[in-house]
C-alpha cells in the first residue's frame, strides 16, 4: 500500500452561508459544512471532520499544525502554543525527530515532494535538491537571512529527500504551487498545465509517500479576497478530482488542511472550525482520525 497526500492550507468546515463562505454555493470536494451536509464524494470517498486546536487556547496556526500533520505529534499541545508562519526551534526539533518522511524512509520505503521550488531558495536554506540549470530567482543579500524553511520542506529534509526545482516543473517532473502554472508564470519561466496534465505528473512521480502542498486559499482568506479564494479553490478542485479519478488501486489518498480560514471571509483570521479530511481508498492500518495529527499517524501506520 502507498499513501498520497494533497494538502491545502486554510480550509475548514464552515457554515453553509454563501455571504461569507465561497464554498457554500459551489459543489467542490471541500464544500463540506458544519451541519453535516456537503458535496457527495466520488468513488467511495469518505469525510472525517477533525480538530485543529488540540485544546490549546488561541487560533490554530500553520507552523504548529503543519508540524502536527507531518509528524503525527500534537505539536501545539507539546509546545503550549499555536505558532504562525514557519517552525521555530522547538517545532524544528519535533520535525527532525518525528518527521513522517524520516520514519517512512527508515522503513525502507520511498518518499517524494511534488512541489517545485526556485533553486536559489533551496540553496539559501541549505536544503538538498535535484539538479537545476539556473537559480530562477535572485535573492538580494539583505533578505537571505530572513528566509525560513516550511514544515513540509523540513519534513522532507529530515528524511534525506531531494527537493524539486523549477527545472523539474519545466520537464514535467514537478508541479508549481498553483498547480496550473498561471500564478507562477508571473515570476518565473514555467509552463501552464491543465488539471489533467498536472494530475498525470503527480502520479508519474509518485513514491510510497507522495506530498503536494497548495497554500493560495489561505492567502486569499487572509486578504478576504473572494475572487482569489474562488480561483484557488476551483483550481485545486479540478486537479484533485482528476487525481482521485486516476488513483491507482494500491494508493490511500488523503486530502486535508491544517486549520480553517477561507470558509469565513468575514474575518482575516484563522477560524476554530474543524477541517475535513477526505479519504479515498482504504487500509486496515488506518487509525481513527480525530485531530490533524492523525493524518501523519495514518501515513506512518500504513507505510511502516
Amino acid at each position: 500500500m502507498r499513501v498520497a497526500l494533497l494538502f491545502i492550507d486554510g480550509v475548514g468546515v464552515g457554515a453553509r452561508n454563501s455571504e461569507v463562505n465561497p464554498l457554500a454555493d459551489r459543489e467542490l470536494l471541500l464544500s463540506q459544512f458544519d451541519d453535516g451536509s456537503g458535496t457527495t464524494l466520488p468513488l467511495g470517498g469518505r469525510r472525517f471532520d477533525v480538530d485543529t486546536t488540540f485544546g490549546v487556547p488561541g487560533r490554530p496556526q500553520s507552523a504548529s499544525n503543519q508540524t502536527a500533520i507531518l509528524t503525527g505529534q500534537p505539536a501545539p499541545k507539546i509546545t503550549g502554543e499555536h505558532l504562525l508562519g514557519y517552525p521555530n526551534a522547538p517545532l524544528k526539533k519535533l520535525i527532525t525527530e518525528h518527521s513522517v518522511v524520516r520514519k517512512v524512509v527508515a522503513a525502507q520505503r520511498t518518499a517524494t515532494f511534488a512541489n517545485a521550488y526556485p533553486a536559489a531558495y533551496l540553496d539559501a536554506l541549505k536544503l538538498r535538491r535535484r539538479p537545476s540549470s539556473s537559480p530562477d530567482v535572485v535573492i538580494p543579500e539583505k533578505y537571505l537571512k530572513r528566509i525560513k524553511p516550511s514544515a513540509s520542506t523540513l519534513s522532507m529534509a529530515a528524511g534525506g529527500v531531494e527537493l524539486r526545482t523549477f527545472d523539474d516543473a519545466r520537464a514535467a517532473n514537478g508541479l508549481t504551487h498553483d498547480i496550473e502554472g498561471r500564478v507562477a508564470r508571473r515570476r518565473v519561466d514555467v509552463p501552464e498545465r491543465t488539471a489533467d496534465e498536472a494530475a498525470a505528473i503527480f502520479w508519474k512521480l509518485s513514491a510510497d509517500f507522495t506530498l503536494f502542498e497548495h497554500y493560495l486559499a489561505d492567502e486569499a482568506g487572509h486578504a478576504q479576497d473572494r475572487g482569489g479564494a474562488i480561483d484557488a479553490l476551483e483550481t485545486f478542485d479540478r486537479f484533485a478530482r482528476v487525481v482521485i479519478a486516476t488513483r491507482p488501486d494500491d494508493v490511500l489518498l488523503m486530502i486535508c488542511s491544517d486549520h480553517g480560514n477561507v470558509e469565513d471571509l468575514s474575518t482575516r483570521n484563522h477560524t476554530l472550525n474543524k477541517v475535513p479530511v477526505l479519504v479515498f481508498g482504504d487500509s486496515p492500518k488506518m487509525p481513527a482520525l480525530q485531530t490533524v495529527a492523525d493524518v501523519g499517524n495514518t501515513i506512518v501506520s500504513v507505510l511502516t
